[in-house]
This record gives C-alpha cells, sequence and structure tokens, in this order.
C-alpha cells in the first residue's frame, strides 16, 4: 500500500499497521517530519525516512525525529531493500530477547535480564551509566543513536554535556576490549551519532 499524501499516510499507519514504513519528506500536503512526529506517537513501527536532503543538520534532525534510518536520494533498489531489512531485523529482535535475555556474539555475552556482561567469557564490571549505555546500544543494534538521544534515553536529561557521554563511550569500549582507535563495536558516526555492531561469529 502506498501514497502520496502524508495525511493518507498517517491513516493507513494507524488502520493498516504495516511492518515497515517508508516515508518520503517531500510530500505534497504535509512536511515529511510532521508525519514522522504523528506516527511517532501512536506507533513503534520501524520508520525508513527517504530523501534528497543529505547534509549533516538534515540526517540528525531525522534521527532525533525518531527515524530509524535516513537513506539520500539517488538510491538503488539493492540498498533501499537492505536498510529495509535491517530496520526489520532490529525492530524483531527485541521481542526474542524478551524471552531469552541474553544477546550473544563472538567474545561477547550480554545478559539483559541479569544486567551482566562477559567478554572472552570473563565478566565486565560496568557502571550503572556504561550498563545503561551498552544496553540501550544492544536493543537498537545498527541504528545511529544521535548524542541528544542518548542524553534522554541513557541518562534521562537532555541537559547532559556531550564530553560526559563520549567519556561513557570511551570507558565502555576500554571494558568491551573494543579498539578505541578503530573500535569494532562501538562505532562513531561524525556529526551524527553512535552506532553499536554485535560481533558476529
Amino acid at each position: 500500500m502506498s501514497t502520496a499524501q502524508g495525511s493518507q499516510g498517517l491513516q493507513l499507519v494507524e488502520s493498516e499497521a504495516p511492518d515497515v514504513v517508508i516515508l518520503d519528506l517531500g510530500l505534497p500536503d504535509m512536511d515529511g517530519l510532521d508525519v514522522l512526529r504523528e506516527v511517532r506517537r501512536f506507533s513503534d513501527v520501524p520508520v525508513l525516512v527517504v530523501t534528497a536532503k543529505g547534509d549533516e543538520v538534515s540526517r540528525v534532525k531525522g534521527l532525533e525525529t525518531g527515524a530509524d534510518d535516513y537513506i539520500v536520494k539517488p538510491f538503488s533498489h539493492t540498498e533501499l531493500l537492505a536498510r529495509m531489512r535491517a530496520v526489520l531485523r532490529r525492530s524483531h529482535l527485541p521481542q526474542l530477547w524478551g524471552d531469552e535475555g541474553v544477546v550473544r556474539g563472538k567474545g561477547l555475552s550480554v545478559d539483559l535480564a541479569a544486567r551482566r556482561v562477559f567478554v572472552d567469557g570473563q565478566e565486565a564490571e560496568l557502571t550503572p551509566s556504561e550498563w545503561n549505555l551498552l544496553s540501550y546500544f544492544v536493543r537498537n543494534e545498527g541504528r545511529i543513536i544521535p548524542l541528544p538521544v542518548l542524553a534522554e534515553k541513557v541518562w534521562g536529561s537532555a541537559y547532559v554535556e556531550s564530553s560526559s557521554i563520549k567519556m561513557c563511550v570511551r570507558r565502555l569500549r576500554l571494558k568491551l576490549r573494543d579498539n578505541t582507535k578503530s573500535p569494532q563495536l562501538v562505532r562513531s558516526h561524525r556529526g551524527l551519532g553512535y552506532s553499536f555492531v554485535m560481533p558476529r561469529w
């Protein structure tokens, strides 16, 4: 199902409950970000934003508003499908975590229920802030998370210094034995934020 109208799109999301939404910000009747804000009022459906605006400010604004991913025109159908699969995979994983409680990767095990982390078989001692940061990263694996979102979701405040967040990320990398010069787990995206990638077997 598809529509070129933002207002009709909102009705479709609410009535049809799709698995994923592809939202073009260039709509004739509404601002695309306003549509995204309205969707987030009643749904956690994964939203992939499509736009011609590829500048840093626009991308950060889209992610902060609630987009799960952001793709800039022009793009191939192959890339679009890959992005869709990725957001669907991330959105379905939390249901599995709720049942099992443990997320495992090569050399890393995160027990979300017991709040325990094992690196190469040895338990890592994390501070409450480090644990909250890691668990949020794990629950949003692969998604680029802006610093203001981390401040609100992890620290519960919009007034957290970026330097404090960066220091916590650095400490977490050290405890996860992630290479701080070329990190593979907690990755930096200049001007955008951080993302987390679980090590593959």
